[in-house]
């Protein structure tokens, strides 16, 4: 299915959609992209207009039939792009701080419902004439993954200047319809989507049946097993693990840290571990040191982990992730010992046999209120997303890039922690809860160590950099 037949959100986005009713749950992503030289703001326009023709979605805005007859419906706007790209001069001291507390306040700030859910801001007149693009976008529209192809429309790949060949704007694009037209169309699209339900249901039934008579214990096995396996997707959780980060609230921090990609690939491979095993013991373990800073202990904390669903087809830039949650260790002081423990139990979830369902379990969680939802969400300690990212330098209007980093949503957690591989490097950006971490550069300091520790065990490395 292309980006253009899908009028309506899938519920996974509808998910993050619904929990905008609650502030504290605000699905908003901010990227930083550090610039070190003021890039031509001419190309910049002309490479984003051309990025939204060739993704248009980010053309579109949703619109929510009455009564949740259907999930939102993506329709056409008068797209206007100085409406979503705006320039501003630093304030001073023109340091990065003041970037990423411009960020802070992006993140914390609500979208224009009537509008595109998206909003660029070009930071100029940096320390040595650098700049930054601040890049706010909400979760219904992209996952990391899919920014990363947004990052290859919009950036490039030379430091020669380039507007990109020019595409046509996209033609039989839907446009906001009327109350009537809009239930109509909402009523056909869940018929649409029973149909289908059925279908695949009677596509799967003779083989089901073959099997139930050839393994009729083996098929009661397996029924169980993936009735035990969407119990876990929907358990409530009804208090937070940690005896420290108990408290929620609206206001967001932000910081980054970098870490040499190869250093950490080389601390993978030393304990047998992935990139991802690393990068969550090394956060874990920062939070193991904080708790310690704070006098307590703690043996797990539950972790919400985004899994991409990503098939080859599937639009350009678009939100095709799903939410695993589970118990990650932090109290295991080795590193060694807790790499091993956090990939047995990030693989765990990755197995999972409610995966292929999440979109329909999304869809049974959207009908209950966004109250009961969200009560869930906010005691989960830690969200942490690992992110491909890009591998070769990137440049806008001339401009190289020298960092990219990405500050998800805590989406009700205490602390969310993305890591965007960029050119060699692994850049972490955290958003920190201030309610739940009000001492966050005593947070950000142990973060450090944490990912320090986890270096130290493949012996030298480059040091780790903390804005």
């Amino acid at each position: 299915m292309t980006e253009r037949n899908e009028l309506f959100m899938r519920d996974t986005d509808a998910f993050s959609w619904y929990l905008e009713a609650d502030p504290g749950l605000r699905a908003t992503i901010v990227a930083i992209a550090w610039l070190d030289a003021r890039p031509d703001f001419e190309v910049l326009a002309a490479r984003l207009e051309r990025a939204t023709r060739l993704a248009p979605r980010f053309r579109q805005r949703p619109l929510q039939p009455p009564g949740r007859l259907a999930t939102p419906r993506w329709v056409e706007t008068d797209f206007d792009l100085s409406l979503h790209l705006r320039r501003m001069e630093s304030s001073r001291p023109h340091t990065r701080a003041t970037v990423i507390n411009f960020a802070r306040i992006e993140a914390m700030s609500s979208f224009d419902f009537s509008r595109p859910l998206w909003q660029f801001t070009l930071v100029e007149n940096l320390v040595g004439d650098r700049a930054a693009l601040v890049m706010k976008v909400h979760h219904s529209l992209t996952d990391g993954i899919g920014g990363a192809q947004l990052a290859l429309l919009l950036f490039e790949t030379t430091s020669e200047t380039d507007p990109g060949d020019d595409v046509p704007i996209p033609e039989g694009s839907e446009a906001a319809p009327g109350v009537v037209d809009l239930l109509r169309s909402s009523i056909a699209y869940d018929r649409h989507r029973v149909f289908q339900v059925i279908r695949r249901g009677l596509s799967d039934a003779l083989p089901a049946v073959m099997h139930v008579v050839r393994d009729p214990l083996g098929s009661t096995s397996d029924a169980l097993a993936t009735a035990l396996s969407i119990s876990r997707f929907v358990q409530p959780v009804s208090d937070t693990l940690s005896p420290v980060m108990t408290r929620r609230s609206l206001d967001r921090y932000l910081n980054m840290i970098s870490v040499d990609f190869h250093d950490l690939k080389q601390a993978a491979t030393s304990v047998g571990g992935s990139l991802n095993d690393v990068f969550v013991a090394s956060v874990t373990g920062g939070l193991r040191r904080y708790h310690e800073r704070h006098g307590t202990s703690v043996g797990e904390l539950r972790i919400t982990m985004p899994i991409s669903i990503r098939k080859e087809n599937d639009p350009v830039a678009s939100n095709r992730i799903t939410l695993a949650r589970f118990k990650v260790p932090v109290g295991v002081a080795d590193p060694a010992v807790r790499v091993q423990l956090t990939g047995e139990r990030c693989r765990s979830a990755r197995d999972e046999r409610a995966l292929p369902l999440s979109n329909s379990i999304a869809g049974t969680l959207n009908l209950l209120p966004s109250g009961v939802v969200g009560s869930m969400l906010k005691h989960i300690d830690l969200l942490a997303s690992n992110v491909p990212g890009i591998k070769v330098p990137l440049y806008l209007g001339g401009a190289p890039v020298s960092g990219y980093y990405a500050f998800g949503p805590t989406t009700g957690s205490a602390v969310n922690a993305t890591l965007f591989t960029y050119c060699g490097t692994c850049c972490v950006g955290f958003t920190i809860d201030t309610a739940a971490v009000p001492d966050y550069d005593v947070l950000m300091g142990c973060f450090r160590e944490g990912f320090e520790e986890v270096l130290d065990l493949a012996g030298d490395h480059h040091p780790v950099e903390l804005a």
